[in-house]
């Protein structure tokens, strides 16, 4: 991929049931909690619309009737809606689903309430820059584990120098934790089951293959799983602009 180009297509997920964060989501779906006056969706939107990527597919079940009204009122991307209502489908399931929607090659895959600032070069640039389609399947955005707003686990991933990534070890501690924003390959579904499965199956199998990267974010990201990390992230937010 040259340099300067980015990924033709984007998926947003946002068909989770955002369980951790209720009551906020007993009637507003997560991608659609407000961080600083603007819904979490929205935020990874303007970060895909700002990379110059304008066709996006974003998945619905949970309410999904606000989701898809909501991005109806976005003219700026071309947003295809992909429908799960009938069943949940997780992670990977869901974005198999939408395969014929993506068409790409790679594509970007964010979590619908995935919120990053930027650092001095746009994340899904440096992402755009890493990609190399000859060692990699897939190719993570990491952030440093103990420097995460709204994060308290063990972190994810070792990275070697190269950038090749090893799972955390059964009671460790790992540097570095996956953000939810990625670039990977369709042929990566092959073989995959249908209905629900995670999107962990791909990392396993990108890691067994050694074609598992990751890129570390230079700038903020903010886990926001619960209404107390809502306000974390705000005060984040609030603090990095002041």
């Amino acid at each position: 991929m040259s340099p300067r180009k980015q990924p033709a297509a984007a998926m947003l997920l946002a068909a989770g049931l955002g369980k951790r964060m209720r009551p906020l989501t007993d009637k507003t779906p997560k991608p659609l909690i407000e961080v600083r006056g603007r819904a979490l969706l929205d935020h990874a939107l303007d970060r895909v619309a700002a990379a110059g990527i304008r066709r996006v597919i974003v998945n619905v079940h949970h309410l999904a009737d606000q989701i898809e009204a909501h991005v109806a009122t976005r003219d700026d991307l071309d947003i295809s809606v992909s429908d799960e209502r009938d069943v949940l489908l997780e992670t990977g399931g869901g974005i198999k689903r939408a395969l014929p929607l993506i068409d790409a090659d790679p594509f970007v895959v964010a979590n619908a309430d995935s919120l990053w600032i930027n650092g001095t070069v746009p994340l899904l640039q440096r992402m755009a820059q890493r990609w190399d389609a000859r060692r990699m399947d897939m190719l993570l955005a990491l952030h440093a584990t103990a420097a995460a707003t709204g994060y308290d686990g063990r972190g994810d991933f070792t990275m070697d120098a190269t950038g090749q990534l090893a799972r955390r070890t059964e009671g460790g501690v790992a540097p570095f934790v996956f953000m939810g924003v990625s670039l990977l390959r369709p042929k990566l579904f092959a073989d995959t089951p249908d209905g629900a499965f995670s999107l962990s199956m791909l990392f396993d199998r990108s890691l067994e293959a050694e074609r598992l990267y990751g890129l570390r974010h230079d700038g903020l990201w903010m886990h926001v799983g619960t209404p107390e990390a809502v306000d974390e992230a705000e005060r984040a937010i609030a603090d990095s602009i002041e």
